[in-house]
């Protein structure tokens, strides 16, 4: 209540920055402990191999932040225009 239109738009980029910066580092986790856990497996008859490469989880990392506030923009700006009545008649 009473907050500005852009600070609510500020509130809701970064939270959406900070969510998909989150996630993207999740996924990076979650991807090196996958491929330390499929390094050595054998499948089909030839050894997997994996390699981690800090460009593509730098790049991933870029990317999941650029797709969060891709789809994070769409909501504040419909959150920034709501009075604050109708926003709580909601709830």
């Amino acid at each position: 209540l009473g907050s500005k239109r852009r600070d609510t738009l500020s509130q809701f980029r970064t939270e959406a920055a900070l969510r998909s910066i989150g996630g993207g580092l999740l996924g990076v986790g979650a991807g090196v402990v996958a491929s330390r856990v499929l390094d050595g497996f054998n499948l089909a008859g030839s050894e997997l191999m994996t390699v981690f490469s800090a460009d593509i989880a730098a790049l991933a990392l870029v990317v999941s932040a650029a797709i969060g506030l891709f789809f994070g923009i769409y909501p504040a700006a419909r959150a920034a225009q709501l009075h604050p009545i109708e926003a709580l008649r909601h709830e």
